[in-house]
C-alpha cells in the first residue's frame, strides 16, 4: 500500500514502533502485512478503513469530528504476482518513507498523478499504459529508496533486504554475481573470493545486510525463476531445470518441491 499526503499533517503508528510523523507531501510505501494506524492524535480511536469505506455512500470519505483542518490523502496499492509475491515482500523494505524535501519526489507525484487521469479518462490502450506507469512508479520508489536509506558501512535489521544487499558494497557484488549467473555452482566460498572477504565475513555480512543467507537467497532466486519460466509455458521442465542450475530434472523436481511445496508440473497448471 502506498499513499502521499496532499494537505494536513498525522502520524502512522505501528506496533512495537516509534509513531512516525507525516507531514504534507511526503509518500510512504508500507507492506500490506503490517498492522498500522493514521491518526491526528494518538488519543482518538481508531476506525477500521475496510468499514469505513463500505459504509461510504457518495463522495469524499470524511472521518472525524474534530475541528482542525482535515486531512487528505491519497492512496493506491501495488499487486504482484502470486507467484512470486513471497520473495519481493520477504525482502523488500517493510516501509519507505519519502520526505516532501526529496528533490527527485516530483518525478513520482507526476507518474501517480497520469495513472490518476489515465483511470478516471481511459483511451486506446489505456490498460498497458497503466500497467507501464505503475512498474515505473513502483521502481522510482526503490530507487530513491535505495538512494536516502543507510550509507552503504552502516547495517540496521530494520532495513535489511535486497535493497539494501543491492546498495552493500558486499553483498551487492556477489547479489549481482548470482543473478547474472544463476546456473553457476555457487558456493560460500566461491562468492567470498569474489568479494575478496573471508568466508566467515562474507556470510555474516550478507546475512545482516540481505536477512537470509546467501545460499538461501540463491535458492529462492532460482525458484522464482523457475515459477515464472512454469506459468509462462514457453519452456519444459528440464529445459528450465538447468537455466536454473539443477543437472537433472528429478534434482530440479525434489528441490522445487521442497521449496515450493508441490512439483513443478503441478504448479504450472495451478
Amino acid at each position: 500500500m502506498f499513499f502521499w499526503i496532499e494537505d494536513g499533517t498525522c502520524q502512522l503508528i505501528r506496533s512495537g514502533c516509534d509513531p512516525l510523523s507525516l507531514e504534507k507531501g511526503d509518500f510512504v510505501l508500507l507492506r500490506t502485512t503490517l498492522s498500522f494506524t493514521l491518526t491526528s492524535s494518538q488519543e482518538v480511536e481508531p476506525l477500521d478503513s475496510v468499514i469505513a469505506v463500505a459504509a461510504k455512500h457518495e463522495g469524499r470519505l470524511k472521518l472525524g469530528s474534530g475541528q482542525e483542518r482535515p486531512i487528505s490523502l491519497h492512496m493506491g496499492k501495488f499487486l504482484f504476482s502470486t507467484a512470486n509475491q513471497d520473495l519481493l515482500t520477504g525482502l523488500l523494505p517493510s516501509i519507505v518513507q519519502i520526505p516532501s524535501r526529496s528533490p527527485k519526489l516530483d518525478r513520482l507525484h507526476n507518474l501517480l498523478t497520469l495513472m490518476e487521469s489515465e483511470g478516471r479518462d481511459p483511451g486506446p490502450g489505456s490498460e498497458f499504459i497503466i500497467v507501464r506507469l505503475v512498474e515505473l512508479a513502483l521502481v522510482e520508489i526503490l530507487r530513491m529508496s535505495a538512494a536516502s536509506n543507510l550509507p552503504s558501512q552502516t547495517v540496521d535489521p530494520v532495513n535489511s533486504g535486497l535493497l539494501a544487499g543491492l546498495r552493500d558494497p558486499v553483498a551487492g557484488k556477489a547479489i549481482r554475481a548470482m543473478h547474472a549467473d544463476v546456473a553457476q555452482e555457487w558456493s560460500v566460498d566461491a562468492l567470498a573470493r569474489l568479494c575478496s572477504v573471508s568466508r566467515s565475513a562474507f556470510a555474516t555480512r550478507f546475512r545482516a545486510v540481505v536477512g537470509i543467507g546467501p545460499i538461501a537467497y540463491l535458492l529462492r532466486w532460482r525458484m522464482a525463476l523457475a515459477k515464472e519460466a512454469l506459468k509462462s509455458g514457453t519452456a519444459r521442465v528440464e529445459e528450465i531445470a538447468f537455466s536454473v542450475g539443477y543437472k537433472s530434472a528429478s534434482a530440479f523436481s525434489t528441490a522445487f518441491t521442497r521449496a515450493v511445496g508441490c512439483s513443478p508440473s503441478r504448479f504450472a497448471e495451478s
